[in-house]
C-alpha cells in the first residue's frame, strides 16, 4: 500500500485534549484520522451532522415578542402561581 503524508494545523490545546481521548481509547492520532477519513469515504460525506446554531422561525418570533415585552409571565414567587400561569387559557 502506498502512503501519503497529511499535515494539518490545529490549536495546541485541541491536539492535547484529543490525544488524551485517543490514548484512553488505545489509538493514535494517526489511527483516529484514518478512521475519520474512512468514514468520510463510507458515508460519502462528513460522518456527523453539521448544523448552524440558528434559531428557527418560532424561536425568532418568541425572542422578538420577549424583547418587545409581549406575552410576559412572572416573576413567580411560588410553584402554585407558576402552574396557574402555565395552565391559564390565554
Amino acid at each position: 500500500m502506498e502512503y501519503a503524508n497529511l499535515n494539518i494545523r490545529t490549536p495546541k490545546e485541541t491536539k492535547i485534549k484529543a490525544e488524551r481521548i485517543f490514548d484512553e481509547l488505545g489509538i493514535t492520532t494517526t489511527t483516529a484520522f484514518n478512521i475519520f477519513l474512512k468514514q468520510v469515504i463510507r458515508t460519502n460525506g462528513i460522518p456527523f451532522e453539521l448544523v448552524l446554531d440558528t434559531p428557527n422561525e418560532e424561536t425568532i418570533k418568541a425572542i422578538k415578542e420577549a424583547d418587545e415585552g409581549k406575552d410576559m409571565h412572572g416573576p413567580f414567587h411560588d410553584v402554585k402561581s407558576l402552574m396557574e400561569s402555565l395552565n391559564a387559557d390565554d
